[in-house]
């Protein structure tokens, strides 16, 4: 971990419920996050991996003050998030900026090139015309775009252009933190391999910190310096890279490597050996989370006590009774 002065976002204790409505769900409470608490170094990449519904996104909007915590605090380069007023988060929000899972339907379908990135300079009074041109101009060719698409529409481009433009729309203000949620999921594999590349180039060049949300571990450690695993709204796991690649320690951690198909023909791929489905968010099992699906789990102590997130080695901080 860094020293404070090198932490740009650090998370205490976060927790966000949802008070369901409807028929069939009123009344009920949805824990999306539960007592997280994660630093992320200026300048590096934190990458968020777990399952579908685990509460990955719910944590990226909280980070960006999009939700308001139940519980817990966010600073964001030393200012606590949570005490500041709407007036007052506006001026740190062109520092911190979302590039969205689905480029098209992040888009708005009556805007060309040009108003989509146009528009946060205005809203935030940036620039004259012609600077503004300038620097529009600029960010398309750092995205691999170019002038010649300034007055085209979002549905005239491919998915990979699209999202290339989600990028540019991002770095338009010059954020200093960037939260990529599931940024290449719905690209071709060739295409995703672009984007990550540009994304890594842009980190270099603008000194950019980015928190990276995936369900495909093989993509989070192809372009994360730190890792944290979330089952059920709680981090499981939190690692360097370097720590994951001699091997993990948490059982979930474990399963979704085994699930990482590798491009080696002779080598049999062996399934994770996983228990059932993932538990509903509405009913989240007693003791540890993750203990009805576990291979290796101690009757009674994994069902009746929730484990404590401690710190088991250097750079490594595992929620495991057992480890």
């Amino acid at each position: 971990m860094g020293t404070a002065s090198d932490i740009l976002v650090r998370v205490q204790d976060l927790y966000r419920s949802f008070r369901l409505a409807g028929l069939w769900g009123k009344g009920a409470v949805l824990q999306a996050v539960t007592g997280v608490s994660l630093d992320i170094e200026e300048g590096r990449t934190l990458g968020l991996v777990g399952e579908s519904g685990c509460g990955k996104s719910t944590l990226g909007r909280l980070i960006l003050a999009l939700l308001l915590p139940t519980r817990g605090r966010i600073w964001f380069a030393g200012q606590d998030l949570t005490a500041l007023r709407t007036r007052e988060l506006k001026g740190l929000r062109r520092q911190m900026q979302i590039i969205f899972q689905d480029p098209y339907s992040s888009l708005n379908p009556r805007l060309t090139v040009r108003q989509t990135l146009e528009e946060p300079l205005l809203i935030h009074g940036l620039g004259n015309k012609q600077e503004r041109r300038r620097w529009i101009s600029e960010l398309l060719g750092e995205v691999g775009l170019s002038e010649e698409h300034l007055e085209r529409y979002p549905h005239e481009f491919s998915g990979g252009q699209r999202q290339r433009l989600g990028i540019a729309r991002a770095l338009t203000l010059k954020p200093r933190l960037m939260v990529a949620d599931e940024p290449v999921s719905a690209l071709d594999v060739s295409i995703q391999a672009q984007i990550l590349n540009l994304l890594c180039d842009l980190q270099k060049r603008y000194g950019l910190t980015y928190l990276f949300i995936s369900h495909d571990l093989s993509v989070i450690s192809r372009v994360s310096d730190t890792i944290a695993v979330m089952y059920l709204g709680r981090i499981v796991d939190l690692a360097g890279r370097e720590v994951f690649d001699r091997g993990p320690l948490h059982p979930y951690t474990e399963a979704l490597l085994a699930a990482v198909p590798l491009p080696d023909p002779e080598r049999p791929f062996r399934p994770p050996h996983l228990k059932g489905d993932p538990p509903s968010p509405l009913r989240i099992p007693s003791g540890c989370p993750f203990h009805p699906r576990c291979p290796e789990a101690q009757l009674p102590l994994c069902a009746e006590k929730v484990p404590e997130f401690r710190q088991i080695a250097p750079n490594h901080r595992v929620a495991c009774h057992l480890r």
